[in-house]
């Protein structure tokens, strides 16, 4: 096989995190005083980590970012992260992956203490080797931390990895660590976005993922 190890992004990959990101957006924001009307606007915040977006999208500096993804916590720790549905065809694909010897790893920005909640009310815990995710403090924050994370714990070879996501951060953390990166256009990245960042190749839906992948 091409790649033996397979690195997925969760939000916009495996799930559609859509009604439970953007609901805990609007409440941080709404601690702000930002009462969001425009729902294209929060929906930008699935995929990227949270400070970065906070910062890009509303011009929060450093620490009221960080009080920001503090907010957003409150509600996302006790509802928001069950707000969220696996996409279809993935369980299918994950099982065939699995049952050809690739190895699944979970490669996302969310907190793990999230991750792992998720991947375990989904029923998606079995099919992964390894959940590589940030941490509530900051550490691993940037998605090439995350990736090199995870071949430091795995200790593959980078020519064996190719790194499964929705957006621009998926892509470039994967250059940085020198490993191949797959696009998906099922997920929640603007026209253009995945062919700027450079991604090796895109999958245009699940089969397309599961054929490019099973390479």
């Amino acid at each position: 096989m091409k790649y033996k190890y397979i690195f997925f992004d969760l939000d916009g990959t495996l799930t559609d995190p859509q009604e439970g990101i953007t609901n805990c957006v609007r409440y941080a924001l709404d601690y702000f005083g930002i009462h969001e009307t425009d729902y294209s606007k929060l929906m930008r915040f699935i995929g990227p980590p949270l400070v970065y977006s906070f910062h890009e999208y509303y011009g929060f500096d450093e620490e009221k970012s960080l009080l920001a993804v503090e907010k957003y916590r409150e509600r996302f720790s006790k509802v928001g992260l069950f707000e969220n549905k696996v996409y279809d065809g993935v369980y299918d694909m994950l099982q065939k992956l699995a049952d050809s010897a690739h190895v699944l790893v979970l490669a996302t920005s969310k907190p793990k203490v999230y991750a792992d909640r998720i991947m375990a009310k989904y029923r998606l815990r079995p099919y992964f080797k390894f959940i590589s995710g940030s941490e509530l403090d900051g550490t691993r924050n940037d998605k090439n931390e995350v990736i090199e994370y995870a071949i430091e714990k795995l200790g593959c070879a980078r020519e064996s990895v190719i790194m499964v996501g929705d957006r621009k951060h998926d892509i470039i953390g994967a250059k940085k660590c020198n490993v191949a990166s797959c696009g998906v256009r099922f997920g929640y990245a603007e026209e253009g976005e995945l062919e700027e960042a450079g991604a090796d190749v895109i999958a245009e839906d699940m089969d397309d993922l599961l054929n490019i992948l099973m390479q």
